[in-house]
């Protein structure tokens, strides 16, 4: 193998990726294998964005399979920059809850939104 070729190897590794992002952007919410078991409602994957996503991954990996001899490779690159600040800008409030609310999770029944409330009302905590 030529040192040439690992650009072209992990273009078409970038493109496959771009290619699954895309299939979850397009599979249909039913067919989501998981089920919600966290004690707050997570919020909502915006499918557009999550496209746009892909197609800033699947640009970026055009460029790399073109090298330096492809004539429109920094025009990709700038396309792909573009198209995933986008993706992201629509997708930031779930980013957010992925990044930062890093919590145990409970199974949460139906759709509640909180933990579990307590029988005993506690107005004054007692010290000793």
């Amino acid at each position: 193998m030529k040192l040439e070729q690992i650009p072209i190897i992990l273009g078409v590794i970038v493109l496959l990726v771009a290619l699954a992002i895309g299939y979850d952007a397009f599979s249909p919410e039913e067919r989501r294998p998981f089920r919600e078991r966290r004690r707050r409602r997570r919020a909502d994957l915006n499918r557009g964005g999550e496209l746009l996503v892909a197609l800033g991954t699947a640009s970026m990996g055009a460029a790399l399979i073109g090298r330096d001899s492809w004539r429109w490779g920094n025009i990709a690159v700038f396309a792909g920059v573009a198209l995933l600040v986008a993706g992201t800008s629509l997708n930031r409030q779930f980013l957010k809850e992925l990044l930062l609310f890093r919590g145990a999770s409970r199974r949460a029944t139906g759709d509640e939104s909180g933990p579990p409330a307590d029988d005993k009302p506690r107005d004054k905590m007692r010290i000793r």
